[in-house]
């Protein structure tokens, strides 16, 4: 594990470190309270962890599975129990029961200077742009451009930033 000065990790926070890159916070990063971030989801297949940029912030309740990798830019800020999911169950074989497919970890990355409301689930391959807004309660399943705004169930792009 890597913290860098600054760090702020508040009370009742677990952090389960194991993966292969580690878990890594740069300069001047918070953690809310009652948040967890989990490396890996099982001992037999290590995770890839959790990378988070300078000057980025998440509230309470932050759910990090970085089983399949999470890399999260600078000055990105996020409210209360945003979830990140970084590995999705196989089950194309009917024939199979699902929790014997296996797994496939694509990772998760936010960009800099993005904001994340409240609520927020990123799954396994998504990714936001730099200055990205995500709307409260939004569920990201897809890759989407810089200055994006989106939000709904699932995310969808409603319109991009602008210059005045």
């Amino acid at each position: 594990m890597c913290i860098r000065d600054s760090v702020r990790i508040d009370s009742n926070t677990t952090i389960d470190a194991l993966s292969k890159k580690g878990i890594i916070f740069k300069d001047n990063v918070k953690i809310g309270e009652y948040s967890k971030i989990i490396g890996s989801g099982s001992i037999s297949d290590i995770g890839q962890g959790l990378k988070i940029g300078e000057n980025t912030s998440f509230s309470e309740n932050t759910f990090f599975g970085a089983a399949g990798g999470i890399v999260i830019g600078d000055d990105v800020i996020a409210g209360q129990n945003v979830r990140f999911h970084a590995e999705n169950h196989n089950f194309s074989d009917r024939e199979k029961l699902i929790r014997e497919q296996g797994v496939n970890r694509k990772g998760i990355k936010i960009g800099n200077n993005c904001w994340i409301g409240a609520g927020a689930t990123f799954l396994d391959g998504s990714e936001v742009g730099n200055g990205c807004i995500v709307a409260a309660d939004a569920v990201v399943t897809k890759k989407f451009p810089d200055n994006s705004i989106i939000g709904g169930v699932p995310a969808r792009l409603l319109k991009q930033r602008v210059c005045d």
